[in-house]
């Protein structure tokens, strides 16, 4: 039990040493004209409040989603609600950017999705202490300058990742005395998510995995780049004969990881990773595969945000200060099941 806590503890101090060695990155004019402007998702109505969502990345399957429960919810309750956020979501810079256009704009609450946990925290403080309501959704920031956040549990999602890699294994009959490797590809090593999924995978693997059955230490990080974490996993591939196993810790690592597995037909690998992308989902369906994914509840991430929103504009304060959405595994076997569908139909 103390090796397990101590790995855990051992992973988040590596990825915390990798955030505080950023160097802080400039903002420029050029910077942010590059950033796009909020859109209203309905029709204004004068006399409304006034809703801000900032997402991670735009034109992406996860994060349509979540703009498709902010809608729907501003349609349902009666409020405005507008909507931009960044093209990758390492671009902390960028959100903070748009922090204070929301603030300029008279946002009367703002929801957020942070790019990153550490570096944002200061904004959102001082937001949050002009008492402008703070929904954060999908991660957390390291700060309590917030009202309420609606995400996964991340930690126990990470377990689950590791549980449905060891089930896959044997099923597909290996030896505990054989020697298996797998192989780790992040987003980013300063998403407060990103970091918990991980300890969640390495404690459970930690716990349940046979010993000849490994982790290659060197993490792979993307940085928010899939066309870089396919070259990193394609090298993992290359220089480990027996990687039998790839684990993605969020939904561009997975497309890149999906994409890498199809194109070389490794049909020899087990994919476990996060969401619902055409790439994981391609894979999921062909029974020549073995691939799973863990699927969010984003839709309610936002759609419960804007509706904590409305009430927090009215003065009521929350209850508690994380709420969990819960996540669904979904792999070949399940995939037909009426509950496994209707969490997709939201993916």
């Amino acid at each position: 039990m103390k090796k397990t806590y101590l790995a855990v503890l051992l992973i988040f101090l590596l990825l915390m040493v990798c955030s505080c060695a950023k160097k802080e990155e400039q903002k420029s004019e050029e910077q942010e004209q590059q950033i796009p402007e909020f859109t209203p998702l309905n029709e204004v109505v004068e006399g409304q409040k006034d809703i801000y969502l900032i997402t991670k990345v735009l034109d992406s399957n996860y994060w349509d989603v979540v703009v498709k429960g902010a809608k729907e919810a501003g349609e349902e309750f009666g409020c405005n609600v507008y909507f931009s956020g960044t093209y990758n979501e390492m671009d902390w810079s960028s959100q903070e950017m748009l922090l204070d256009k929301c603030v300029s704009r008279g946002a009367d609450a703002i929801i957020l999705a942070p790019d990153d946990s550490i570096e944002l925290a200061p904004k959102i403080e001082d937001i949050h202490s002009q008492n402008i309501p703070i929904i954060l959704i999908d991660t957390a920031a390291n700060t309590d300058g917030y009202d309420i956040c609606y995400m996964t549990d991340n930690l126990l999602a990470g377990n689950k990742a590791a549980e449905e890699m060891l089930n896959q294994f044997h099923s597909l009959g290996f030896s505990e005395s054989e020697e298996i490797t797998i192989g780790i590809l992040v987003g980013s090593s300063t998403s407060q998510t990103i970091n918990e999924r991980l300890a969640g995978f390495y404690q459970y693997w930690i716990q349940n995995a046979p010993e000849t059955w490994s982790i290659i230490s060197d993490i792979q990080n993307s940085n928010g780049d899939n066309q870089l974490g396919g070259e990193l996993i394609a090298s993992l591939l290359d220089d480990y004969p027996n990687l039998r196993g790839l684990f993605a810790t969020n939904n561009g690592p997975t497309k890149a990881i999906a994409k890498v597995v199809t194109d070389q037909k490794r049909q020899d690998v087990v994919l476990v990773g996060f969401d619902y992308s055409d790439e994981i989902k391609n894979l999921i369906e062909s029974p020549d595969y073995r691939a799973s994914t863990i699927l969010q509840r984003q839709y309610f991430m936002s759609y419960n945000g804007v509706q904590s929103a409305l009430e927090l504009i009215k003065g009521f304060e929350m209850d508690v200060k994380f709420e969990d959405t819960g996540v669904v595994t979904v792999n070949h076997s399940n995939l037909l099941d009426p509950d496994v569908q209707s969490v997709i139909e939201n993916n």
